[in-house]
């Protein structure tokens, strides 16, 4: 079904889908804003139920036949969105459900990760390297946070996640063993055994994960680089674990 909708910028429904921007907007009316056609394309294909109404430029979207499509010019739905250019196409969502997986063989938990980039990016390479759901702990960036929704590609629609607390999800997971990197840890990637269910733990960009006392590893440099940054770290961990949980 598609109608008309606003043509104003300053319209009321412009506000209040751009105050999605707010993080204490979003949790009040539980809703968050996907933008662009990759992004809303995995919302309509993997969580139908969860998408409230599409707004579009006129144009070519048939992809979105049996949903409740809203046409607007594109100056307001570039006042809709965050982004420069979102590519004629943003939904509103409503906060997706949480189900813990039944017989997790790969968690990943992000610990005090503030930067909404590496956050999305970090859930799409645990959703790409299938692992079984993402946690943010501790004062990680909320996960609805526009950049960081769209620095997933869509991946959100398709991965468990969710806000917790640190001590509760270590605790749900008690039977797998559990691992942080650290440059200074006595024992790199390729000596653990990363077959067995594995929690991950990634921390803080800039001052890493606090002391909990777990089992470190590092990842070895073999050329000149001090270190890896944030999300390509995780993207070795989360990869070599995949290899060899299916090797």
């Amino acid at each position: 079904m598609t109608s008309n909708g606003p043509t104003s910028v300053k319209s009321d429904r412009v506000g209040a889908v751009r105050r999605l921007a707010n993080r204490k907007f979003r949790a009040k009316v539980q809703r968050f804003l996907v933008e662009g056609p990759q992004a809303v394309r995995e919302a309509v294909q993997h969580t139908p139920d969860s998408v409230d109404e599409v707004f579009v430029v006129p144009g070519e979207f048939h992809w979105l036949q049996g949903f409740k499509v809203t046409e607007v010019p594109e100056p307001v739905l570039l006042a809709m969105t965050e982004t420069v250019h979102p590519q004629g196409v943003a939904a509103v969502c409503r906060f997706l459900p949480f189900v813990p997986p039944a017989a997790p063989r790969s968690i990943v938990v992000l610990h005090d990760v503030r930067d909404p980039g590496n956050a999305g990016t970090i859930l799409r390479t645990a959703d790409a390297a299938g692992a079984d759901a993402v946690y943010f702990t501790g004062d990680s960036v909320d996960p609805y946070n526009g950049k960081c929704v769209r620095s997933t590609a869509g991946s959100l629609f398709h991965i468990p996640f969710a806000q917790a607390d640190l001590s509760d999800v270590l605790a749900s997971y008690k039977g797998m063993q559990v691992l942080a990197t650290s440059g200074a840890a006595h024992q790199d990637l390729r000596e653990v055994d990363l077959a067995r269910p594995t929690v991950w733990l990634f921390g803080n960009e800039a001052h890493g994960l606090p002391d909990l006392e777990l089992e470190t590893v590092s990842i070895p440099i073999f050329g000149s680089a001090e270190s890896l940054n944030l999300a390509s770290a995780a993207a070795v961990c989360l990869y070599a674990t995949a290899f060899a949980q299916r090797a």
